[in-house]
């Protein structure tokens, strides 16, 4: 009996023994794993720093869209389809240029930028793809172009298919003022300031060098604001009242402002004289 209790508790010493041996071992294993995922993390790590260095090296090292940047990046972008219009359709390159300057914010608005519509034409008779947008109404139609070339032509066709228009084709190709003021009498633009300000834009960015490249000539020399006496339209006036006045012809008028017909509105600034 006695020997079989020796034998027991022998038994189970051997036991014990062996399974401290096995937490040991397992607490070194664990050890070790911990060892290499630590190991693992500090090298991913390293790994994204250097992915995010070389991203940051390829966005330095690509050129920017660059008509999004200035109004001579646009222009620089876009002139060239300016002077084709200009050859197709005898729309003066720097009115072109000026208007989509100004109707797009040098190509950084949001229809430029969206629908390659430079100059905010709407759907009308369209099948094309489309853009909403807050206009004069909320959620307006507009087309959407693949190319801004598309944009560019169908601004000319818009212009030259309208008959109230006709009247700025009568001007000469080289008389951007005239243009411009032409534009705003037909009812292209209600701003009484529209052209000034693309005559502004003509004049400050030498749009007029688009004109001439195309035409082969100088553009006529415009006459100064100092040189020129102006009338604004009260109510109650009429050219035919205004030419009278100003021992003028009516066509006169209508030649020095750019009018394709005997409309004009209050406020309306009118050259009566140009030295």
């Amino acid at each position: 009996m006695k020997r079989i209790l020796l034998v027991l508790i022998l038994g189970l010493v051997i036991v014990s023994c062996g399974s401290k041996k096995r937490i040991v071992t397992k607490k070194k294993n664990s050890k070790a794993k911990t060892e290499r995922v630590i190991v693992k993390t500090e090298t991913n790590k390293t790994t994204e720093i250097e992915d995010d260095k070389v991203e940051e090296e390829d966005i330095k090292s690509t050129p920017v869209s660059s008509y999004t940047n200035t109004t001579e990046d646009y222009i620089a972008n876009f002139s060239d389809i300016a002077k084709v219009e200009m050859r197709k359709y005898k729309i003066p390159a720097s009115i072109t240029l000026a208007q989509g300057i100004l109707e797009s914010a040098s190509g950084k608005g949001r229809l430029a930028v969206e629908a390659n519509n430079h100059f905010g034409i709407k759907c009308h008779d369209w099948t094309g793809d489309t853009i909403h947008h807050d206009d004069d109404a909320s959620q307006e139609c507009f087309r959407k172009y693949k190319h801004a070339n598309e944009s560019f032509e169908d601004h000319s066709k818009f212009l030259t298919t309208r008959s109230r228009y006709s009247g700025l084709f009568k001007l000469d190709e080289d008389d951007y003022e005239a243009w411009a003021k032409g534009l705003r009498a037909a009812g292209y633009a209600t701003d009484k300031k529209y052209p000034e300000k693309l005559i502004s834009l003509i004049e400050r960015f030498q749009l007029y060098k688009y004109d001439e490249e195309v035409l082969g000539t100088p553009t006529k020399k415009r006459a100064k604001s100092s040189d020129q006496i102006t009338h604004e339209v009260v109510k109650g006036d009429t050219l035919y009242s205004l030419s009278k006045r100003y021992n003028l012809t009516v066509q006169e008028l209508q030649k020095l402002n750019g009018l394709s017909d005997n409309s004009i509105s209050i406020g309306q600034i009118l050259i009566v004289k140009s030295n």
